[in-house]
This record gives C-alpha cells, sequence and structure tokens, in this order.
C-alpha cells in the first residue's frame, strides 16, 4: 500500500467534523450542546448532515463525543457493543429506565463497556469541553439506537421526530415525517419491564476498566482490556489493548486483522514499507490487514495508546451476566 493510500487512512483529532443535530435529542435542554464524531463506519447518527471520515468498516465503528460541561446524552440503548474510553475530561455515566440504577465516574483514559440490554447515558460533569471516544460493535452498528420513551417525548416537544427509517426530522428547519413513513415507535410499559434493574455494584467491577491499572499491567507488553481473556470479559467482535512505551519493542509485524490505533497519551510513530507518520492525542490510524509495520514512541513522557482489531465473533448481544436479555425491542 503507498504511503498516500495509508495516510488517508488517518484521521487527525484536530480534522474532526462535528455534527450538532447527529440525534433526536439535539433540540433538547441539556442536550443540545452536544458535538458528534464519526471517524470509522457509519455509525449511529440520525441525521444527513453527519460527516463520516472513512466510511469502510472493519466489523466495528468507531466515533466520538465532544460535549461541554454539564451537557448530557440521553438515555438509549444498543443491539450490540458500546465500549467508551475518556480521551479527556471527567464524566459520569448512567444507566436504568430512568437513569437511576446507578453511575460511575470516569477520568481520563477510563474505559467502559456498556453491555446491550440496559438503557444509559453520559454527562459532562468537568469544567472544560471533554471528549470521549468510542467503539460500535457491528458493520452497521446494530441498526441504530434505541430511545427511552421520555427522551423520544422530551424531543418532540422540541421539534424533531424519528420516522420508522432511521431519519430525523426537524420542524426547526420546516421538515416533517413524509407521506407513508411512520413515527419511530416508543416502548410501552410492557417493553420497558424487560430490562433488568442493574446496581452499581453490580456493574462496575464488570465493565469498567481504570486507566492506571492498565497502564500497571501493560508495564511489559499489551494488556487485553476487552476479550475472550480480558480485563473486561466480553467477545463483542472486537478486543481491545491498551499499549505503553512498555508493551513495544519497535520490531515490524503484520496481522491478518483490521487494526484501529488510537492515541491516549505522547507521540507514536509508525512507520510501514515507504512511509512513516507520527500520531498524536485522539489521532485514529486504521492500518488494514497484512500491512508489515512498527510502533515506537516517538517522545519521551508517558504514552499509551488504545488498539482495537476485529475478531471472528459476530457482533450482537454482549456477553450479560446479569441477564439473558436478547429480546426484539
Amino acid at each position: 500500500m503507498t504511503s498516500d493510500n495509508m495516510e488517508s487512512r488517518i484521521v487527525r483529532y484536530g480534522d474532526l467534523v462535528p455534527c450538532r443535530t447527529a440525534f433526536i435529542d439535539a433540540h433538547t435542554p441539556g442536550s443540545d450542546k452536544k458535538e458528534n464524531f464519526t471517524i470509522i463506519g457509519g455509525g449511529v447518527s440520525e441525521s444527513a448532515d453527519q460527516h463520516v471520515h472513512i466510511k469502510d468498516t472493519p466489523g466495528f465503528n468507531i466515533g466520538a463525543a465532544g460535549q461541554p460541561p454539564k451537557c448530557r446524552n440521553s438515555l438509549h440503548t444498543h443491539r450490540t457493543a458500546e465500549v467508551f474510553f475518556v480521551l479527556s475530561g471527567r464524566w459520569r455515566f448512567f444507566w436504568g429506565n430512568d437513569g437511576t440504577d446507578g453511575e460511575v465516574t470516569l477520568t481520563e483514559g477510563d474505559v467502559i463497556n456498556i453491555p446491550t440490554g440496559i438503557f444509559r447515558g453520559f454527562e459532562n460533569i468537568g469544567t472544560d469541553y471533554g471528549m470521549i471516544m468510542a467503539v460500535l460493535g457491528g458493520d452497521d452498528a446494530g441498526g441504530g439506537v434505541v430511545w427511552a420513551p421520555q427522551v423520544i417525548d422530551d424531543a418532540r416537544d422540541h421539534g424533531l421526530v424519528l420516522g420508522q427509517n432511521g431519519v430525523l426530522y426537524d420542524s426547526h428547519k420546516g421538515e416533517s415525517l413524509p407521506d407513508g413513513v411512520l413515527p419511530m415507535r416508543v416502548l410501552d410499559e410492557h417493553d420497558m419491564a424487560l430490562f433488568p434493574k442493574v446496581g452499581t455494584a453490580m456493574f462496575v467491577p464488570r465493565f469498567v476498566a481504570r486507566y492506571l491499572d492498565m497502564v500497571a499491567l501493560a508495564d511489559r507488553q499489551p494488556v487485553t482490556v476487552i476479550g475472550e481473556d480480558g480485563m473486561l470479559i466480553d467477545r463483542p467482535g472486537f478486543t481491545l489493548e491498551l499499549l505503553t512505551s512498555g508493551s513495544v519493542d519497535g520490531k515490524a509485524y503484520s496481522t491478518e486483522r483490521h487494526e484501529i490505533l488510537i492515541v491516549m497519551r505522547g507521540y507514536w510513530k509508525v512507520t510501514w514499507d515507504g512511509g512513516q507518520t507520527v500520531l498524536a492525542a485522539g489521532d485514529v490510524f486504521a492500518v488494514p490487514p497484512d500491512v508489515q509495520r512498527s510502533l515506537q514512541v516517538a517522545m519521551s513522557g508517558e504514552a499509551s495508546l488504545f488498539r482495537v482489531c476485529n475478531t471472528d465473533d459476530e457482533a450482537g448481544p454482549t456477553m450479560n451476566f446479569f441477564s439473558d436479555n436478547r429480546h426484539s425491542y
């Protein structure tokens, strides 16, 4: 692969293009300042305004959410995995049908693997603009977002309606549901009763990994954060690893898997036959299979990056220890 082709597979943090109308809560007070970024794959955006940086998917999607302080993302769920790591800021993640079953505060580098089958939301509780990076299972990310009923009701009051075709219609722009397109079905009381109640003590040990623990475990080799034998045991169609300066030896290697590199800290040099580049925090590099490459830290100081690779496992419900919630919604 030529150097130009490889460069086209790099998305620099400073080049990310935000969408401020990506989801149904885009006009809802408290959620109307969020920015969504679709980096690899179409993600789950409901807006035609969403810019996609790299359209090809390796079996999963990579995205990001940026929010100013006190801005929150409304309660929703997915049919495939939704994994976040905090790139910057301080964030509160909460879950449950009304968002009160439990919550956890995450800081920079922390990972949360939110299981399918429960509603979740998140809020920037820091003092500055914050960014979280996301990995969504499946090429089509599970076919979209399922919103809690109250979110759909609030959105309608502020001019936004989601059609059963997965498209968002904004009355502020003079839009309305086209003929033949019905509104997205709202989950009823029977549907909501099927979702389990999961307390914090049950959730946090199994679905949250702290950055400092990952760094300690990656002192000699990459640590698997999400995987069959990972810190967070799951098989969502991809693995997530953390690498530090002690995890790499600079030797060339190749893999038959897609390898997505997302820098957390420091500067990383990636070299391949015919070219090289240096990645900084927030940069994403989609390295294709069977390309010889090497990794090394480019400067002294703290350095870490997350590596996401596809597996042979099908994307679908995550390994959900508290229930077998595989109902259709």
